[in-house]
């Protein structure tokens, strides 16, 4: 279901702040700050800042010069932590996490990217929910922050107002489930491309592959989903896409729910509700008419399964992607 999205003005874009701790490491850093880059076609404001306005010692041989402090908190609609080194060490600065703290209760919502989750659960937000990190320091948040329910076996957790992600390249799957509920997923598609990332990974799918799955397999079942996905509106089996990736049915869903945390039909059933929500975002066609194009067949059977998956109807959902134009 899409992160729940602060409603920010209409004459006014979303706000970003990137929060950078002490040992921020620099691809965690630049992933928000280039999925929601400040450009024309996208309705976001991005601010970098730390502690204090000044340079921060970061990691990897690398420091950054932030010229803004935690008053951005203050401004932003959503916070997002990168990963530093070190997390097990010590918490935050008690300003940092004050200044989470009180960002949260303003309706802020929270995202960390990788390590970034030991500053979030260092505010006690996290307790009593779940929250991933970098598989390496999963046991380390797990046995710092006890009443935090650490799912190792995710790519990103969404709790509404408190969001985390597992390593690096985990992150740009969150700042895209994030853009899918803030703009939709025509949207969210086209930030993907920019970035020659994939259009969408679960937050369930697994962190890694398996040792016991080999890289060859992994690479054909890949190719067997993008076979798939360039044929939802036909009927699609497990049979027919075992065959296609030329293994048995019971090795392919096996291995399937392996790579991606989801059965091979559970996840054909999302592919198919996220191109019924482009087709509702980018045309007029009826429910009817978009049900057959993703191979759903009729309005009622789009409507079950978009309620089930979404929460939502597809005509509520038309309605908020384009009260805008």
């Amino acid at each position: 279901m899409p992160s729940s999205a602060p409603a920010p003005s209409s004459s006014r874009p979303h706000r970003v702040a990137v929060l950078v701790l002490t040992g921020a490491k620099p691809l965690d850093v630049g992933i928000p700050a280039q999925v929601f880059t400040t450009r024309a076609s996208m309705p976001y404001e991005v601010r970098v800042c730390g502690a204090a306005p000044g340079l921060v010692t970061g990691a990897d041989g690398l420091s950054y010069h932030v010229a803004h402090g935690l008053d951005t908190l203050a401004w932003a609609d959503i916070v997002f932590i990168p990963g530093y080194r070190f997390p097990d060490r010590e918490d935050p600065p008690g300003a940092v996490v004050d200044a989470l703290i009180a960002a949260h209760a303003r309706g802020t919502r929270l995202a960390a990217i990788s390590t970034g989750a030991f500053a979030l659960a260092a505010t006690g937000l996290l307790d009593g929910r779940r929250a991933t990190t970098h598989w390496h320091y999963t046991r380390a948040l797990a046995a710092k922050h006890p009443l935090v329910q650490v799912d190792e076996n995710v790519l990103f957790v969404d709790e509404g107002s408190v969001l985390t992600s597992a390593g690096a390249a985990s992150g740009i799957d969150l700042c895209l489930h994030i853009l899918r509920g803030d703009l939709g997923v025509a949207a969210s598609n086209h930030a993907a491309r920019r970035l020659v990332a994939a259009p969408y990974r679960s937050g369930g799918q697994a962190q890694y592959v398996p040792r016991s799955v080999p890289e060859p397999l992994g690479e054909r079942f890949a190719r067997t989903r993008e076979w798939a996905l360039h044929r939802l509106g036909e009927p699609l089996t497990l049979d027919m896409m075992a065959r296609e990736a030329g293994v048995s049915a019971r090795t392919f869903s096996r291995r399937f729910v392996e790579e991606t945390g989801y059965t091979p039909m559970q996840w054909v059933m999302r592919a198919r509700i996220d191109m019924a929500r482009e087709l509702l975002e980018r045309s007029q066609r009826s429910v009817e008419q978009i049900a057959a194009d993703v191979g759903l067949g009729t309005g009622a059977n789009l409507r079950l399964h978009f309620q089930h998956i979404l929460g939502t109807t597809p005509s509520d959902y038309r309605r908020t992607f384009t009260q805008g134009e």
